[in-house]
């Protein structure tokens, strides 16, 4: 296990600022996943790591010790593909058993390391196949695999699990969890999919053009988002966001959108009320709405309707607002009805429409 530290890491392509100048500190026996949409820079701060592509500037620690000139395998740190990078002529044993053969590691403790790491996986009984003859999932789990068995300080997952159909995808993603907290080694995997975000990570770093936007543990995240990037980002489906004016009705502070009016928590009026004229936005999950046979607001109208079995997910426009609400079980809405809603004002988010930063 180790501890790893980015101080003031930047990458450059000629004059593109591809990783703008950040901090990170990875705890040790932590599983840190970086999210973020494609070209935000998180494949390319893993490969930094890596030691796959050089600094423009900082450094790399890895308890305590200066890594940024070392050759990848010498960092002590292992790196699982997307792609899976089996070598095609080798078989499971040999591309699990190539690090430790280059190493001249002896072949009883070769032999040794790719039985235990293959009964972990459950692909004993695929030692001697070729990577062809393989499944996509089977050929994840040797990737794993080869990286387990050089027993290394920190584990880097690049996407591992897109390539898979959406069984396989749960299934591993449970198997690496798992693995995590078997062994408790450092882990940093990179990923565009929130969920796996949300269900793999101690911490999460979002990330947005090459800098770190918000990092914390994921209900920190979920519960608090720093801005409205965060917050449509990190959740399934979006965030729903309102803009409105900080209206006052009857000594009660809210916030008024086109024809609605929603009171606010008593944590929100100090800073409902320092925004005065400017404009807000306000920030509803999809789970938060409620349906009221007596509504105190205009209603909403439905346009699509997607039933999942477990739950419902309405799409709906309420008073000019386009909207995503979803129900537990099942519902007989149809396109057009008109529903009444309502909001769990407990959990209504603020954010300054302009810098669309959290208030």
């Amino acid at each position: 296990m180790a501890r790893v530290e980015l101080v003031k890491i930047a990458k450059n392509y000629g004059k593109q600022a591809v990783l703008r100048p950040l901090d990170l500190t990875i705890p040790d026996g932590s599983f840190t996943v970086l999210v973020g949409p494609s070209g935000c820079g998180k494949s390319t701060l893993l490969r930094l790591l890596a030691g796959l592509d050089s600094l423009s500037a900082g450094s790399i620690l890895l308890d305590n010790k200066q890594i940024n000139d070392l050759d990848p395998a010498d960092r002590d740190i292992a790196m699982v593909f997307q792609s899976y990078a089996l070598y095609p002529h080798l078989t499971v044993a040999e591309n699990l058993g190539f690090h430790m053969k280059v190493r001249r590691v002896k072949r009883e403790e070769q032999e040794s390391k790719i039985a235990r790491v293959a009964e972990i996986l459950g692909i004993s009984k695929l030692l001697n196949r070729f990577p062809r003859a393989l499944s996509g999932g089977q050929r994840q789990r040797v990737a794993m695999g080869r990286a387990m068995v050089r027993n290394p300080q920190v584990f880097l997952f690049d996407e591992p699990l897109s390539n898979l159909d959406a069984q396989l995808r749960m299934e591993l993603r449970a198997e690496i969890k798992a693995l995590h907290q078997r062994f408790k080694t450092t882990m940093v995997y990179v990923t565009h999919d929130q969920v796996e975000a949300m269900t793999l990570a101690d911490q999460i770093v979002v990330m947005r053009e090459g800098a770190i936007v918000q990092q914390g543990s994921p209900l920190e995240i979920y519960d608090h988002p720093a801005d409205t990037f965060v917050a449509r980002f990190i959740g399934s489906p979006p965030m729903n966001l309102l803009e409105g004016l900080p209206e006052t009705r009857d000594g009660v502070s809210g916030v008024r959108c086109n024809s609605l009016w929603f009171a606010l928590p008593a944590r929100w009026n100090e800073a409902a009320s320092r925004q005065r004229d400017k404009k807000l936005l306000v920030g509803v999950r999809a789970q938060d709405f409620l349906l009221t046979s007596s509504p105190e607001q205009p209603t909403a109208t439905v346009r699509l309707v997607e039933i999942t079995g477990e739950s419902s997910l309405l799409h709906v426009d309420w008073q000019g607002f386009p909207l995503h609400v979803q129900l537990s079980g099942r519902t007989d809405a149809q396109p057009e009805q008109s529903l009444g809603l309502a909001i769990n004002r407990e959990k209504i988010h603020l954010f300054d429409a302009e810098s669309g930063q959290r208030l």
